[in-house]
């Protein structure tokens, strides 16, 4: 299996249990690894044969834009299941990270592993 990956996608998006994190967008960074066969699309050189990074970058900002998680978890299962089900990925690492969200601490975060069924 190849990977596909995008470090440090930045996304702005409602995340968080407390009132004013339910009311002001905030900046998570987000970073993917994605599995998947890139051999077709290294014999033909075309973008169709593959999982077009720029498509799932667009994608992830509008889809989260538009809503709001109260946890990174559910956040990070959100970008897993739309990786697997919606770009065809046969398995998804997703890393979601809080900036300065306590002092004396540059990020927090999770990290999750999925496979498609």
């Amino acid at each position: 299996m190849d990977i596909i990956f995008i470090d440090d996608l930045r996304v702005d998006t409602l995340i968080g249990i407390y009132p004013r994190e339910k009311a002001v967008p905030q900046t998570i960074e987000i970073s993917l690894r994605i599995g998947a066969s890139t051999a077709s699309a290294g014999a033909s050189d075309d973008i169709r044969d593959t999982i077009d990074y720029a498509v799932v970058a667009e994608r992830l900002r509008a889809e989260l834009g538009a809503r709001h998680f109260n946890l990174l978890e559910k956040l990070a299962e959100y970008v897993a299941t739309l990786l697997l089900e919606d770009f065809g990925a046969q398995w998804v690492q997703v890393s979601v990270a809080k900036l300065g969200m306590m002092r004396g601490v540059r990020r927090v975060g999770v990290v999750i592993e999925r496979g498609a069924a």
